[in-house]
């Protein structure tokens, strides 16, 4: 102990952690309202939600059903990535969904981060 604390020892440079992929998902809830989030395994997520240990926002809301994923790479490009649709409209996440050209384009022209 240095000082009365508690000190980690220090990670070697050659010992690097396998980082995961991350993943942005969008729920269609049975009120038909939309949920957007993140995670690194969507199936699994999605179990958590229809179990209703899931976001507050889900529960009660189910059955859910999963209508949009896609890979962002790391947990800070899935971050960013869940901001950008977040600010999206209804109307342009709808876009996104249907997987339309519209709905990308607007989320590249106004929405960044």
């Amino acid at each position: 102990m240095k000082g009365g604390r508690n000190v980690r020892p220090s990670v070697s440079e050659g010992n690097t952690k396998m980082e995961s992929t991350w993943y942005l998902y969008i729920l269609r809830c049975k009120d038909d309202t939309l949920y957007t989030g993140i995670t690194t395994d969507v199936q699994k997520r999605l179990e958590v939600h229809q179990s209703g240990k899931g976001a507050k926002y889900t529960r009660g809301r189910g059955p859910l059903e999963l209508v949009y994923s896609e890979s962002c790479g790391s947990h800070s490009q899935a971050l960013k990535r869940e901001l950008q649709v977040k600010a999206l409209s209804r109307e342009e996440k709808k876009s996104l969904i249907a997987g339309t050209a519209e709905g990308e384009k607007m989320l590249k022209a106004g929405n960044q981060p």
